[in-house]
This record gives C-alpha cells, structure tokens and sequence, in this order.
C-alpha cells in the first residue's frame, strides 16, 4: 500500500513541476500576443481585483474552519480557492491579450512602493503555484501531517498574493 501511495505521488510530483514552470510561461508568451479584431476587455480588471479580495477572505475563513476542526468545510473552501485562482488568471491573461500595459503615474515615495509590491506580487505568484499544488496534493493523497507542515508556508504565501493583487489594482487603477 505504501508503495502505492509513492507512485502516486511521485505521478503527481511529476505533473506538479510540469505546471509550476508551464503556467508562467505561457503567460510571459501570452502577454506578448494581441488578440486582432477584439476589442479591449477593460472590465476585467475590478473583476478579477474582487476575485483576489475573495480569495484572500476565504483563504482566511479556511484557516479558522481547520483549526475549529470543520474540515470538510475547509476542503470546499480551498477547493473555491484554487478555482478563483484560475479564474482569476484567466481574466487576467484575457485582459493583457486585449490591452497595452497601463504605466503607474504616481510620483515620489509611492512610487517605490507600489513597484516593491508589484514586483513581490509577481515573483511569489510564480513561486506559490508549486507550494499550492503540494499542498492539495498532500491533501487528497491523505498526506495530512506533511499537508499541514507545508501548509504553513503555503498559506502566508498566498494570502500575500492575493492581498497584494488587490493593492496593486487599487494602485494603478486611477491610471487606467
């Protein structure tokens, strides 16, 4: 049985660094692509801003509902979670398919601030995908003391992302 269980995960451990490395990728690639004859889907950003907002809460609501041990609840909701962050790449990818980029126009001190948060959102939404598989992985494999030693880096992590993804737009929203 145990040797079973490794396979299965070395099967998934496989498939986990195939995405970790595709996604970013494909999305560097895809940012370099116009979609011609569409016209610029510029109501997708407050949109996908609010499913980063959403995700941060129930990212939140997750670690309270396994800590009061209501797991199931917790399944559903890091479920929801994984979802909306797909979602939301997918909108995000659309929007830059259909649009130039939008330069940050303030000045001064925020200026540094707002590219510190940019570029940390970025670098860690490319460095959280593995951890998130893991951990889902670890999951639904029964792997729960490993599920939640790895959990604990992965949660922060996300979260950060997530918040961040809602102050950048916040931030060069008036610029759009």
């Amino acid at each position: 049985m145990n040797t079973t269980k490794n396979t299965v995960a070395k099967k998934y451990t496989i498939w986990i660094w195939i995405l970790s490395i595709a996604i970013p990728i494909a999305v560097a690639v895809l940012f370099t692509i116009r979609i011609p004859g569409v016209e610029r889907l510029g109501f997708l950003p407050p949109i996908y801003a609010s499913i980063n907002a959403l995700t941060a809460l129930l990212l939140i609501v997750a670690v309270i509902m396994v800590r009061n041990g209501k797991l199931k609840i917790h399944e559903n909701i890091m479920k929801t979670c994984i979802v909306l962050s797909v979602l939301f790449l997918v909108m995000y990818v659309a929007y830059h398919m259909t649009s130039d980029a939008t330069p940050y126009g303030g000045e001064g001190a925020l200026r540094y601030v707002y590219f510190f948060i940019l570029i940390s959102h970025i670098a860690l939404s490319i460095g959280v995908i593995p951890f998130v598989l893991i951990t889902y992985v670890r999951a639904i494999t029964g792997n729960f003391p490993q599920h939640k030693k790895i959990a604990r880096i992965t949660f922060p992590l996300w979260l950060y992302v997530a918040i961040t993804g809602v102050v950048v737009y916040l931030m060069i929203s008036p610029y759009y």
